[in-house]
């Protein structure tokens, strides 16, 4: 598995396992066939209630605890500095681990005003050993830069949706710049999978791939980590099957053309989505 090099200097695989909604037996059986397949990340959260389901699929893996990026999010009912690293201390709990890989603060919540201090705790967290790095989903350019005014500490990542749909171009460049990685969530598009649009189709004809490898592909040439989710051991496989051909420039610049300004897969602008 290729690994990107994040601004703290720790690394992440280029693709990641996404475990929302995996639970139960069912999910720690999807989960470690992920790991079979090769997946060497676990993106989880508190709010999607299979933190334990995650610690439970590295151990029946047997795969070296240091080999697996294991990665979780604060809560919106969790911000707050104390509260942060209070959040953080549950989740090794249930997971039955001595530290995460990441850390990130799921939502800004930004009518609570608290997304300032839940960083100040996250940055805590890193420096008591709980997480390793340290980065944030779904925040816009303008929370970002508070955030990095109020501590002098860039995020490692910043998880947002982006898929052919809804391509981020603004947030991309904004990543760049500061040099947070971009990852992304729903990177396929879900009910709005692209799959059948000609500069998708075309492309997947054209290398003799999927369509849904295709736009994992374009992920990457973009420079994004996509968390790809599938509990079919078959799909999981195709989904890491993605460095054996390239896209051209223009089959990159025609997908990224399918972007669209009510692209999204609900309404989940930062500005106004919250989530406790």
């Amino acid at each position: 598995m290729e690994t990107y090099t994040l601004n703290d200097a720790h690394t992440l695989p280029v693709i990641g396992f996404g475990t929302y909604p995996l639970r139960g037996e069912a999910g720690i059986v999807a989960m470690t066939s992920a790991l079979e397949a090769g997946y060497r990340m676990l993106d989880s959260a508190v709010n999607y209630r299979n933190e334990y389901e995650v610690g439970e699929a590295l151990r029946r893996s047997g795969l070296p605890r240091a080999e697996v990026r294991i990665a979780t999010k604060v809560p919106g009912r969790d911000h707050g500095r104390a509260k942060a690293i209070a959040s953080v201390e549950a989740s090794l709990e249930v997971m039955g681990l001595d530290h995460v890989d990441l850390a990130l603060i799921h939502w800004p919540n930004p009518s609570r005003g608290r997304y300032v201090d839940t960083w100040v705790g996250l940055v805590e967290a890193r420096e008591r050993g709980l997480v390793t790095s340290i980065g944030v989903s779904n925040f816009t350019a303008e929370y970002l830069q508070e955030i990095i005014d109020a501590t002098g500490v860039v995020p490692a990542v910043n998880q947002i949706e982006l898929h052919p749909r809804f391509p981020q171009e603004e947030m991309r460049a904004a990543h760049a710049e500061l040099g947070i990685r971009t990852e992304s969530w729903s990177p396929l598009g879900k009910r709005n999978a692209a799959y059948e649009e000609p500069a998708v189709a075309g492309a997947a004809a054209s290398h003799d791939v999927t369509p849904a490898q295709v736009i994992l592909r374009w992920q990457l040439q973009l420079g994004c980590l996509p968390l790809p989710k599938s509990a079919t051991p078959e799909r999981q496989r195709a989904n890491l099957d993605v460095f054996g051909f390239e896209l051209t420039q223009a089959e990159m610049t025609a997908i990224t053309a399918l972007g669209r300004p009510d692209g999204r897969l609900f309404d989940g602008d930062p500005r106004t989505h919250e989530e406790m």
